[in-house]
C-alpha cells in the first residue's frame, strides 16, 4: 500500500510522536471485541497501525500478549517508536515496514493479525494481499479481525458513511467503503470463515474471521 493515509492528526512533537483523534474515540470498543478473540499467549500483528496509539493501548489492555506493530510509511513507523518509548510499553516489538500488496511479510509465528480503518483508505489490491499474507501466516482457528466502515446490502448506509465514501473519492478513486460481502468471499478464498459481525460506534463495525483446518 503505497498511497498516504487520510489521517487527522491533532498534534505532532519533535520526537515524531503523532494523535489520531479517533483512536480515543474507538480504542475501548475495540478492545471489548478483542477480549473475546484473542489468545491468551502470543504475538499479535497489527497491519497499518497509523500513529502506534492502538499499539499502546493494546499493549497495556492485554499485557500476557506480544504486539508487532507495522506500517509501510515510515513515518507512521517513527510515530509508533515515540509512542512505544513514551508509554514505557514493554510487550510492543520495534515497527516494521509492511506493505499489504508486499510478495511476503517477514515475521513468524503469528498468534492473530489485526488490522483497523485500513481497507477503505488503500486500493483493492491491499485487501487482497492482506487476507493472503494472513492466510499463509495463521494457524488454524487463529482470529483476523478487521475494523472499520463498510457496506452491507440488507443495512441502509449511513449519510455519513456515504459522505465519508465521497471524501475518499475525492481523494483517490481506488479508495472506498467495501462491501461486508467482498470480505467474505475474500476470506472464504483464503481460508477464512467470518465467525461474528460486531456493530461500533460511529458506523463502524469489527468483522472478526477464523482461519479453518
Amino acid at each position: 500500500m503505497t498511497d498516504s493515509k487520510p489521517w487527522i492528526v491533532a498534534e505532532s512533537t519533535p520526537d515524531e510522536q503523532k494523535h489520531a483523534p479517533a483512536t480515543l474515540r474507538n480504542r475501548d470498543a475495540i478492545v471489548a471485541v478483542l477480549r473475546d478473540i484473542l489468545p491468551e499467549r502470543g504475538l499479535i500483528l497489527e497491519i497499518a497501525s497509523g500513529t502506534g496509539e492502538h499499539a499502546v493501548y493494546f499493549g497495556r489492555a492485554f499485557p500476557g500478549l506480544t504486539f508487532q506493530p507495522s506500517d509501510p510509511d515510515p513515518a507512521c513507523c517513527q510515530s509508533i517508536t515515540a509512542w512505544t518509548e513514551r508509554e514505557g510499553s514493554s510487550n510492543i516489538l520495534p515497527p516494521l515496514q509492511l506493505d499489504a500488496q508486499a510478495p511476503q511479510w517477514d515475521v513468524q509465528n503469528v498468534a492473530a493479525i489485526l488490522c483497523i480503518n485500513m481497507v477503505h483508505i488503500s486500493p483493492w489490491e491491499s485487501s487482497i494481499g492482506l487476507f493472503d499474507k494472513a492466510g499463509k501466516l495463521l494457524a488454524p482457528g487463529a482470529p483476523f479481525y478487521l475494523y472499520g466502515p463498510y457496506l452491507r446490502d440488507d443495512i441502509e448506509t449511513a449519510p455519513g458513511n456515504l459522505a465519508f465514501e465521497r471524501s475518499l473519492k475525492s481523494r483517490n478513486l481506488r479508495w472506498g467503503l467495501r462491501d461486508v460481502a467482498d470480505m467474505d468471499a475474500l476470506a472464504a478464498r483464503n481460508g477464512f470463515t467470518r465467525e461474528s459481525l460486531v456493530e461500533m460506534p460511529a458506523n463502524n463495525i469489527s468483522l472478526v474471521y477464523r482461519k479453518q483446518g
